[in-house]
């Protein structure tokens, strides 16, 4: 293989690099541009931005857009004008969504007629829109139609300058705008196509929004990198996945949440393994879905974790253990801590078939004590200060250490549960609930305990022709041998389909929220409540929780001043 240019210190160069290349670049549907193409219209609209932005204001544009062609390109034409985009989720809704974009100080906002309606009723003082399938469009672009990449911004972008100001989970507040600077970036995209040996010759399929960190910097960017061409599809869609994999030839694609289990819910067909897709790299598949989706498709799924915000990230190495994600990356000094002392937690012990043993005193959360990438939340100290507290990066997330120091992933620390004094992670039990053959997807998550604490509570969504038998499910249970006493599920909801995220990540906001309630209060089948199961303590199974059992449920929350943490 050809020995690789120097990496490049910016985004821009990226860009600006695709020009006088002729070969397919950017794949959408039946329309294809060629690399050339793409950096000429980045070009374009880089020119256009710059006459838009006022002088003096911060170079910020809004992309409210679903994943068409116009995304990249207004990626390409911030890079080169040393703008940053604010990526807007078109899932948020009224005061939220105008605040995303006031918040990130937007002076351009771009969008499609599909987002308007979203608009409405809100006024975004000094903020001009653009309407990419609108009729005016074409002609504010018209008259930059020569612009070149090497010649439209009003000064050279430099490592410094800001490209992205992506936003973090929302769970817990108003979401924080991670800021990504060009640098940094470019150095991602170049480490990734180094990584994974991206050539010319591979087509990134780009499924996952591109409002979210996961589509540019893991799929996009090292497909820039490496010279690579981009295909996209509008929105994820689980029944489309091989025929767009097929029909343009992807050989490279990245997922987060439960995207591949969709995939996988999908039925099988003769030509799954009639392809040129070689690699699929994301966070959150699983040890159990990554050997079902190896098996079905004959493609190897690689667990990454780093980050939008760059604080830490891990590094896979050849002798990583099955399981695991890797070691710390060099320079990094990364420990898994208990998040209320500090103290480092004792490392892991895996039984023989690597399942862990020790979870309770294992797991903590994942700090960053050496040097830290993390670049600042966009006017946003208080959250600054939280995630850089007594001078380490905290993560957030949840992992466990082995005695050779390989990390493995235990979920996210909003996802820890507390059980009779006893601290658990929603990720652990997850992985054991997925071996259960009936089940298609599982999400774990807390519940109040009657008493004191917090109870397990499983939302299970069941494969086709399978149903509910609770006696089959404490019988698999049983004979887990990595199951905690603690970790059985107090309640199991079961599920037509799991309620997610526009990234496709469970939503465990609203399952938190409905708790035990029959039916989630925007979710289920109208006037069909989901099933919901629950073990009474010191029972040995579990039954169905009809009316009679939950009115003396809420009395014993109501006795002990409970009440209030369910959220009625």
């Amino acid at each position: 293989m050809a020995t690789r240019t120097p990496s490049p210190a910016t985004v821009a160069e990226l860009v600006t690099a695709q020009w006088g290349d002729h070969r397919p670049g950017l794949r959408y549907g039946d329309a294809v541009l060629s690399h050339h193409r793409v950096a000429q219209e980045s070009a374009v609209r880089a020119a256009l931005l710059g006459d838009l932005l006022p002088r003096g204001a911060e170079p910020h544009v809004g992309v409210l857009l679903d994943n068409t062609p116009e995304f990249p390109l207004w990626l390409g034409a911030a890079a080169l004008a040393g703008a940053a985009v604010a990526g807007i989720n078109p899932t948020r809704r009224g005061a939220e969504l105008a605040r995303d974009i006031l918040h990130t100080d937007c002076r351009v906002l771009v969008t499609e007629r599909a987002h308007l309606p979203l608009l409405d009723g809100f006024d975004l003082p000094g903020v001009t829109v653009l309407v990419t399938d609108g009729e005016e469009y074409a002609g504010l672009l018209a008259p930059y139609a020569q612009a070149r990449p090497h010649d439209v911004a009003r000064r050279a972008p430099g490592p410094a300058d800001r490209l992205l100001l992506y936003f973090t989970s929302g769970s817990t507040g108003a979401p924080k705008a991670a800021i990504c600077t060009q640098g940094r970036l470019a150095a991602a995209g170049d480490a990734l196509a180094r990584r994974f040996q991206v050539t010319p010759d591979d087509v990134h399929y780009i499924c996952m929004p591109m409002f979210h960190g996961n589509a540019v910097i893991a799929d996009w960017l090292p497909a820039l990198a490496g010279g690579a061409a981009v295909a996209l599809r509008r929105r994820f869609s689980a029944s489309a996945f091989l025929d767009d994999v097929r029909a343009h030839g992807a050989t490279y694609f990245t997922y987060v949440g439960r995207a591949v289990q969709y995939v996988l819910a999908t039925e099988p067909r003769p030509e799954d393994r009639d392809h040129a897709l070689r690699l699929g790299f994301g966070t959150e598949a699983g040890p159990v879905d990554a050997a079902r989706f190896a098996e079905r498709f004959g493609v190897r799924l690689v667990e990454g974790y780093g980050a939008t915000e760059g604080g830490a990230s891990v590094q896979l190495t050849p002798d990583t253990p099955a399981g695991s994600l890797g070691r710390a990356s060099d320079g990094d000094d990364l420990a898994v801590v208990d998040p209320e002392t500090g103290a480092e937690c004792p490392p892991a012990r895996l039984d023989p078939d690597g399942r862990l043993v020790n979870g309770s005193e294992a797991i903590g959360e994942l700090v960053n004590r050496g040097r830290s990438l993390f670049e600042g939340y966009w006017r946003n100290p208080e959250a600054e200060a939280a995630r850089t507290r007594d001078g380490w990066y905290w993560t957030g997330d949840l992992f466990f250490r082995d005695a050779d120091g390989f990390l493995y992933f235990a979920g996210r620390s909003d996802d820890r549960l507390r059980v009779d004094s006893e601290n658990l992670a929603a990720a652990v039990i997850e992985n054991i609930l997925a071996r259960w053959a009936d089940v298609a997807a599982a999400a774990v998550y807390a519940v109040p305990d009657e008493v004191a604490g917090d109870q397990v509570m499983a939302a299970l969504v069941l494969r086709d022709g399978a149903v509910f038998d609770p006696d089959a499910f404490a019988a698999f249970l049983a004979a887990q041998p990595d199951l905690g006493t603690k970790m059985a599920p107090r309640y199991v909801r079961v599920l037509d389909a799991m309620p997610v995220t526009a990234t496709t990540k469970v939503h465990r906001v609203a399952l938190r929220r409905a708790g035990f309630l029959p039916r989630l209060p925007a979710g289920g089948v109208p006037g069909r409540p989901d099933p919901v199961w629950h073990r009474p303590p010191g029972a040995p199974g579990w039954t169905r929780l009809d009316a009679e059992a939950e009115r003396e449920l809420l009395a014993t929350y109501e006795r002990h001043g409970r009440t209030p943490l369910l959220g009625r």
